[in-house]
């Protein structure tokens, strides 16, 4: 929940820094102020994409990818130093009391649709990283000012839409079933 929650913040961020690139291209702001922004929401998504690596990882290293490796075991779902936390809390001791309970192959299907949305997403991230790359170019070259800066607006919408179907991701996947 913690690094869905901070990559929720991140692109938030990135959705309002596209939104500058695209506010200094209309008010015909240097190419310099214009780049800046961009560079902002570059760096922003590369730190989505950070954070959704480190995610993966760390599921990859329990094997909870949904392939022939998979392995969840209910009774050691939890990690050591949080197993040794719930013991001095009630309310965590109920969570891992219940984990014992969930069936292996309710989580490989929820990790299934995780891996394939947040993938999907994933791709989606990296596509509009290119993207952005290319209209920093633009940018530099000096191409967009307050009479042309449409590719650069139309960025900002597909960057908009990642960042909506993020909006829905989030609470599917990180917070529902969380009580």
């Amino acid at each position: 929940i913690t690094l869905g929650g901070i990559n929720t913040a991140v692109l938030l961020l990135s959705s309002l820094t596209m939104v500058l690139s695209v506010w200094a291209a209309q008010a015909g702001k240097s190419r310099h102020v214009q780049a800046f922004w961009i560079i902002a929401t570059m760096v922003l998504g590369a730190v989505f994409l950070g954070i959704k690596v480190v995610e993966y990882k760390a599921k990859i290293d329990h094997h909870l990818v949904p392939n022939a490796s998979f392995h969840f075991d209910p009774a050691h779902a939890a990690e050591p130093a949080v197993a040794a936390e719930g013991a001095s809390h009630g309310k965590d001791h109920n969570f891992h009391e219940a984990l014992k309970t969930v069936n292996p192959n309710h989580v490989r299907l929820f990790y299934s649709f995780y891996f394939t949305m947040t993938g999907m997403h994933a791709i989606h991230m990296i596509i509009g990283e290119g993207i952005l790359a290319f209209m920093l170019w633009m940018a530099l070259k000096g191409k967009f000012h307050a009479a042309y800066n449409n590719p650069l607006e139309v960025t900002g919408l597909y960057w908009h839409f990642v960042d909506i179907v993020w909006i829905f991701l989030f609470p599917l996947l990180y917070l529902i079933g969380r009580h």
